[in-house]
């Protein structure tokens, strides 16, 4: 981790101040980074000898923000936000691996660029992306999503309860020991616990059984169900 207090480490907060905020007086910037208004602007300063435009204006509704220069300023994004920015590219454009391509490239650029905990997540994302049947029917939340692929990637155990309106003669035959103990509950349902370290393998393995269930335990995995629910229900309308 590096010292937020820290001179480089405040004009990037103040690059992302200006990004998030155009317009922001040096009173305010000054504020968000914990110094004095003339510090303030002296980190404006650091900014502009970096060659990043930084414009001004004065009066008592002034204040800073980029300009538009011949290169693109730095971009900084949080761990979810570079993610989701990962998923809508990949939903709108799949053909990402050809390195010629505008649209692969630009990610390419973005997964180079980005720390390498988050590019694991996002590569685990890249490579299981597949186009949906219907554009405008799935859009699974990128938070929801982000931490799904985290936990994947981390390799992390969750709990899993899942009840079937079957009986266990039925169930059984579909399911793999792996996913966990099978019991009887009466003469027509049963029940299914274990764990799993991959939430969208263990939904996508539920989602094979031909009986209706139900995720009692394990909030991650009725999130992966919700998900991959979505995707089966938009295979299933008829397209144009």
């Amino acid at each position: 981790m590096h010292d937020a207090t820290s001179p480089t480490a405040r004009a990037l907060l103040t690059l992302e101040l200006l990004q998030a905020e155009p317009g922001i007086g040096a009173e305010r910037l000054g504020h968000k980074l914990g110094v004095s208004e003339r510090a303030a602007r002296r980190y404006v300063g650091i900014l502009r000898e970096a060659g990043i435009p930084v414009e001004s204006e004065r009066g008592p509704y002034g204040g800073y923000r980029l300009g538009r220069g011949i290169r693109l300023p730095p971009l900084m994004f949080s761990a979810d936000e570079a993610l989701g920015l990962v998923m809508a590219v990949l939903d709108g454009h799949h053909d990402v691996s050809d390195p010629t391509d505008p649209v692969g490239a630009a990610l390419g650029k973005i997964m180079r660029a980005l720390p390498a905990p988050v590019a694991e997540h996002a590569e685990v994302m890249r490579r299981g992306a597949s186009s949906a049947p219907d554009r405008g029917a799935v859009r699974p939340d990128p938070a929801t999503t982000a931490a799904l692929v985290r936990a994947c990637s981390d390799h992390r155990s969750y709990e899993a309860e899942v009840v079937f309106d079957a009986p266990t003669t039925r169930v059984a035959p579909c399911l793999s020991p792996v996913l966990g103990r099978l019991e009887p509950l009466g003469d027509a349902t049963c029940r299914l616990v274990g764990t799993t370290d991959n939430p969208w393998w263990y939904a996508e393995e539920l989602a094979a059984v031909p009986a209706a269930f139900r995720i009692v335990g394990g909030p991650e995995l009725r999130d992966a169900v919700a998900v991959v629910g979505e995707r089966l229900v938009a295979a299933a309308r008829p397209h144009a």
